[in-house]
């Protein structure tokens, strides 16, 4: 299937201020998930083909990045994933609608190192607002870095708006859960000597 058939299959034209109609896209009622910064895609298609009872958006902000996931889609494997290019913040994050997701996934976001930068971390307090604002009642984030800096930015994040428990007593892991999927960049920072932090959040009800 070309890449031009694969678009009009797979990618979500949405509009700013609009919010999306999830049955008309995927054209049943199943949950949604939403990937955050989704890369060469192979977290979201493994989990998507593992998971088709679930319906799964991947976002990210590069052109490159989208073509790489549509390549590697296949309508018999992965029905249930749509992809949408857009720049995510606490602004554009609304298109999702209020209470419409179940589950967000931010793996290895780009820690912006430098004190300088951290005020482009995509995790940020009104940001982190916007997340509880879309997740239905019993939504979940799962969160991973390999960068400790950046792993305690986030919890210190959670821990402050207080509309989040953590999974963990530590509010963190190093130890992967028995369905984890490896990302290619995950491999590679492990072959450098970096392990991740797992983090999952769950959403308290008002």
């Amino acid at each position: 299937m070309s890449i031009l058939k694969k678009r009009a299959l797979f990618e979500i034209k949405y509009e700013e201020d609009k919010i999306l109609d999830y049955d008309k896209i995927f054209r049943n009622y199943n949950p949604v998930h939403l990937e955050i910064g989704s890369g060469r895609g192979e977290f979201i298609l493994k989990k998507a083909a593992q998971n088709p009872q679930i319906n799964f958006i991947a976002i990210d902000s590069k052109k490159k990045r989208i073509k790489t996931i549509l390549r590697k889609l296949d309508g018999s494997l992965h029905p249930n994933v749509r992809v949408i290019r857009m720049f995510i913040d606490e602004k554009s994050i609304k298109i999702f609608g209020e209470k419409l997701i179940e589950k967000i996934y931010l793996i290895y976001s780009d820690p912006w190192p430098k004190r300088k930068h951290h005020r482009r971390r995509i995790i940020q307090t009104e940001f982190i607002k916007q997340l509880y604002s879309i997740l239905n009642d019993k939504g979940m984030i799962e969160l991973s870095t390999d960068h400790e800096g950046y792993a305690k930015w986030i919890i210190s994040k959670f821990d402050k708006c207080n509309d989040f428990e953590s999974f963990y007593k530590n509010q963190f892991t190093k130890k992967p859960e028995s369905d984890h999927i490896e990302t290619y960049f995950e491999k590679k920072k492990r072959e450098e000597g970096f392990s991740p932090y797992f983090m999952k959040y769950r959403k308290v009800p008002k």
